[in-house]
């Protein structure tokens, strides 16, 4: 009875975002015994840390005593569950044609907005004398947002060298620019265009890929991805920047920024 006592105090106290949370737990535990029948225990695993992933926002907020807005709330839950269970486990990456372009997209923007809330916090803490101005909270914002961004792709990376994973998804291209094809190693870039196959050699053996191109291994999902977070973080950022000018006028702006509970109760 008491761990569930804790765990209420720490559930979404807006009713959307209750019933999102509430709604999306279940799908997620329909998946788990699914995933169990089937004995795939990685699966099972995401299963898991997505449960564990859908209450930390709340707990979060609590801790740091926020107030997110129902709106935010809601975009974050459907953000663990688009990217934990649909996306890994049911293989919307590879499905759904830019499902991974959008999920980045949108984690700029969260990012963006929790950084703009953790900074906003000591803004407003009466033990800091630094007061930040909205243009500078914005661009912090957005800094926060693309170092988050650029360790995600450090990770992707490390994941695939050193266990041989593929989380850097491979993109087929028809033309390629190298010095490293210049005879003369004159530093000239070489240009080849209309690549229809790539033939490799493995153990002494000459294999045809039939991929209709050249398959770059990784460097354009990644630029790809930093530009979509990029521009997730400037639109959170140019709403931020708004929403301080103004402080907390208009209808828009505030459904998306964390506020300081303590400021909600004065």
């Amino acid at each position: 009875m008491k761990s569930k006592s804790r765990l209420t105090k720490y559930l979404y106290k807006n009713r959307s975002s209750l019933i999102v949370y509430f709604s999306l737990r279940s799908l997620v535990v329909l998946s788990l015994i699914r995933e169990l029948s089937r004995d795939d225990y990685h699966s099972v695993f995401m299963c898991v840390l997505a449960l564990i992933s859908l209450i930390l926002p709340s707990i979060l907020s609590h801790k740091l005593e926020l107030k997110l807005p129902s709106t935010l709330e809601v975009i974050i839950l459907l953000f663990i569950f688009a990217a934990e269970i649909l996306g890994e486990i049911n293989n919307f990456y590879v499905r759904v044609p830019h499902w991974d372009t959008m999920l980045h997209t949108i984690n700029g923007f969260l990012c963006a907005a929790v950084g703009f809330a953790l900074v906003d916090l000591l803004n407003r803490n009466e033990r800091f004398s630094v007061q930040l101005s909205p243009l500078f909270l914005a661009i912090v914002a957005f800094c926060f947002s693309m170092a988050v961004g650029v360790l995600w792709e450090f990770f992707e990376y490390s994941a695939d060298f050193l266990l041989g994973m593929d989380m850097q998804k491979d993109t087929i291209i028809h033309e390629l620019a190298s010095v490293s094809l210049d005879p003369t190693n004159s530093n000239n870039v070489v240009t080849i265009k209309g690549i229809t196959d790539v033939i490799v050699v493995a153990n002494g053996e000459e294999i045809s890929l039939g991929l209709g191109g050249y398959l770059d291994v990784g460097i354009l999902d990644t630029m790809k991805d930093l530009w979509v977070n990029f521009i997730g973080a400037v639109i959170f950022s140019i709403i931020g920047y708004i929403y301080i000018k103004n402080r907390g006028k208009g209808w828009f702006a505030p459904r998306f920024i964390p506020k300081v509970l303590r400021d909600e109760l004065a």
